[in-house]
């Protein structure tokens, strides 16, 4: 559907064929990009009204592409404008929904460039005033940073724009969700991602018209920075923001150190939980660790410096606190036996028809863009941008190398100059294949190539797993490491931890609220009140 249709109220908008195209491409590149994508709580989207999804940018272009490949409907996304203007990635681009913004100090006339986004953000506006789906990042710059950036005022008046429009053509009033965005490894291939949909946010009644343009104006403002003030505090909740990744780190790995206690305490099996399943875990574990630096800062801060010592230990022996968990406490040769098998099992199948599939089809595109990305890297450039620039780079030299090797190949099959032709035609049976039509050999092979890096990952994941456990078993075996010292702390760390989560209400538990707009977590935990008594 172009810009300014819209579908009936109670209908959703048409997906055009190249829409659909381009976003099969975008969920298949998704899959490629990431080894477990996690989508939690989708059915806290609202059932009518417009939605303005809005989330941080830590990871350049790979955002996007994640959550346009993790959300149905059609989104509208906003985009940086120099994008577009980078062959097959703009039309590609603009094929999957993505409109330009352009920054005023990108602009030698900034007063145009201002008046061109005003459209266009209206534009936007009145799409999600019809029931539509937008998505902005209103930071409005991608950053590795581990907090969010300064939030500009966009988000908050689209929103305004959209309410008012909604409420002139009578349809239902919009919805501003964010979306928690979290990454194992935000720059790295076959990490781990996670999407989480959180509850639409709520916010104080917007200004009336107003026939006195500056009292309007000045109401308008006021509105609008207490709705991006709100918005700023909500993505950092959202997306368990903190000062530093120095804290970030500490809030993970504890986690995984509760994970594990309580696996213990109900007897559990100790198995890895989902990339969800830990973040949610984070999330707990950040707000009470908050809550307890707020009313007893030197209890936290020595309970801190334990943890940090301890994972200092564990880094500098290059384990983690999975692999001290999950030692068995007898070291058999069947269970290093068992390791090494399923590693020589899983290398096994990774020669063969889909793994030789895959090198031909992909190798080539896939090594241009691997060291495109080691240059920037070797250049200082920002781990945010590497990420966007490898997927720009993916999304145009992958289509372009499928069809060149399809072409090749049918060429190759089917004409009588090729060596190989001449080979199958001298075959009874193989002969047959080279009286096949030409555009049905090259689809086929235009179909296998990313079919078969597909499969070939997940024979890769599987020997990467084997390789991971066999490494484990060898770190388990080290003589040098007082496995019993390093438990001991671990469990006493994991048990004062996991008390302090016990006397508080958080983020999970059944009495817990989400806190309203513009406040975090923090703002609503509360003691229980056993104990607060």
């Amino acid at each position: 559907m172009k810009g300014g249709e819209t579908a009936p109220s109670d209908e959703k908008p048409r997906l055009s064929l190249s829409y659909r195209f381009s976003r099969r491409f975008f969920r298949f590149l998704a899959k490629v990009w990431f080894r477990e994508i996690n989508v939690v709580d989708d059915d806290q989207l609202p059932p009518e009204g417009g939605i303005l999804f809005i989330t941080w940018h830590p990871n350049g272009l790979i955002d996007p592409l994640l959550i346009n490949a993790s959300l149905d409907g059609k989104l509208t996304t906003i985009g940086k404008h120099t994008l577009f203007k980078i062959p097959i990635l703009g039309f590609l681009l603009r094929s999957v929904g993505f409109v330009p913004v352009e920054r005023p100090q990108d602009s030698k006339n900034k007063e145009a460039s201002r008046k061109r986004n005003e459209v266009m953000l209206n534009g936007v506006g009145n799409d999600v005033a019809l029931g539509g789906q937008a998505l902005l990042f209103p930071e409005g710059v991608t950053h590795g940073e581990s907090d969010v950036k300064r939030v500009r005022s966009g988000a908050a008046r689209i929103f305004l724009h959209a309410l008012r429009a909604a409420e002139e053509k009578g349809k239902p009033l919009p919805n501003v969700v964010p979306l928690g965005l979290h990454y194992s490894a935000s720059h790295a291939f076959r990490e781990r991602a996670a999407l989480v949909i959180e509850r639409p946010m709520k916010f104080p009644p917007h200004p009336p018209l107003d026939s006195d343009k500056k009292a309007q104006d000045l109401a308008d403002r006021a509105w609008i920075s207490e709705v991006t003030e709100a918005i700023t505090v909500e993505l950092r909740r959202a997306n368990l923001s903190k000062t530093t990744w120095r804290e970030r780190a500490m809030i993970w790995k504890g986690r995984s150190l509760v994970y594990a206690e309580k696996q213990r305490q109900s007897g559990g099996e100790l198995l890895k939980p989902s990339y969800a399943e830990s973040i949610l875990g984070a999330r707990r574990l950040r707000a009470g660790w908050e809550y307890m630096a707020r009313h007893q800062p030197a209890q936290t801060e020595r309970l801190a410096k334990d943890c940090e010592h301890h994972f200092s230990n564990l880094d500098e022996r290059d384990i983690t606190p999975y692999d001290v968990d999950s030692r068995p406490e007898r070291l058999t040769t069947l269970g290093f036996f068992r390791a090494v098998c399923s590693w020589i099992w899983a290398l096994f199948w990774m020669f063969g028809l889909v793994t030789w599939g895959a090198i031909i089809g992909n190798y080539v595109p896939y090594k241009i863009t691997a060291n495109l990305g080691s240059l920037l890297h070797r250049r200082g450039m920002d781990t945010s941008v590497i990420g966007s620039v490898k997927v720009g780079s993916a999304m145009i030299l992958f289509p372009l190398w499928w069809a060149f090797m399809s072409g090749l190949l049918a060429w190759s099959i089917l004409d009588e100059a090729s060596p190989l032709n001449s080979s199958l035609v001298s075959h009874w049976l193989l002969s047959y294949v080279t009286f096949l039509p030409a555009v049905g050999v090259f689809l086929v092979f235009l179909i296998w190539w990313p079919t078969s890096a597909r499969l070939h990952l997940e024979l890769y994941a599987r020997l990467m797993r084997s390789t991971r456990q066999v490494k484990r078993w060898n770190a388990w075996n080290d003589e040098s490491t007082d496995w019993d010292e390093l438990m001991s702390v671990q469990r006493s760390l994991a048990a004062r931890l996991v008390e302090i989560g016990a006397g508080l209400v958080l983020p999970g538990d059944e009495d817990w609220q989400d806190p309203p707009a513009g406040k975090d977590d923090v703002d609503v935990v509360e003691m229980r009140a056993s104990l607060a008594a």
